[in-house]
């Protein structure tokens, strides 16, 4: 199974204000959706609506106010094996091979070594790093780095992929090229997917849906279905159609 389910979720913080004082600031109220089995789905908004809290609570990260997160409906009461997590920060063991740090999970797993050793080299393939199976991070770039971590996520064989503005810190070639190779990856495994992204190009090029997430607590605004073929052309009319209606939705201008 692979299939994510967000009801009635809650996030609130309690501030400081003034010595004696506090305020409850809401960030997010009453956010349900789905992500589907081999579904695509990404969120897209402004910063500081409480795109990141909503993964992060999808992880199991940081506890909801209200609410609940369901993987294959079981309820979401911590970090588990059954979502992989890649974030904006390639998060890599520095002192571990390109091989290394994909099986690090699977040691979690209780994998045995030649096992491991079979399924990492199977990922190293996928992301498309033959030939790197001995580096370590330092000698890799942006791009190179965030398939490392795209790989370990997926190599432990979690039934929802939560991504974090993945491409974020990467420039603008490197990012539409790992745009192209997760849109590969994604067919190869049909995996499920939860994407948070602030490009509206980004969202559009890789996702089956994409919901719009705004306002003060922020709600879900819009769900919209991308039908265009794969791959996609970004200069297709369609395509810019869509990118209208997520400006429209978000109120500003894509990146």
């Amino acid at each position: 199974m692979g299939e994510l389910r967000v009801e009635n979720l809650r996030k609130s913080y309690q501030r400081k204000e003034g010595w004696n004082t506090t305020r409850s600031l809401r960030v997010f109220d009453n956010v349900s959706f789905a992500v589907r089995e081999g579904e695509f789905v990404s969120i897209i908004g402004p910063s500081g609506c409480g795109k990141s809290t909503l993964l992060n609570l999808s992880a199991g990260l940081d506890p909801a106010t209200g609410g609940a997160v369901y993987v294959d409906d079981h309820k979401v009461q911590g970090p588990g094996l059954d979502r992989g997590v890649v974030f904006q920060e390639f998060a890599l063991f520095p002192w571990l091979t390109v091989v290394g740090n994909i099986e690090f999970g699977l040691r979690s797993k209780g994998v045995s070594a030649a096992e491991r050793h079979g399924i990492a080299q199977h990922y190293v393939k996928l992301v498309g790093l033959s030939g790197f199976e001995n580096f370590h991070p330092y000698r890799l770039s942006g791009g190179m780095r965030q398939r490392v971590g795209i790989a370990r996520a997926l190599a432990i064989e979690p039934s929802v992929l939560l991504m974090d503005e993945p491409f974020g810190a990467l420039d603008a070639q490197t990012r539409e090229s790992m745009q192209k190779a997760l849109g590969d990856i994604w067919q190869a495994t049909k995996k499920t997917v939860l994407f948070i992204t602030h490009d509206i190009r980004e969202a559009i090029y890789l996702s089956d849906r994409v919901l719009v997430m705004n306002g003060r607590p922020a709600t879900i605004s819009l769900e919209l279905s991308i039908e265009l073929p794969r791959p996609r052309n970004r200069h297709d009319d369609q395509f810019r159609s869509y990118e209208s209606q997520l400006e429209q939705a978000i109120g500003t201008t894509a990146s």
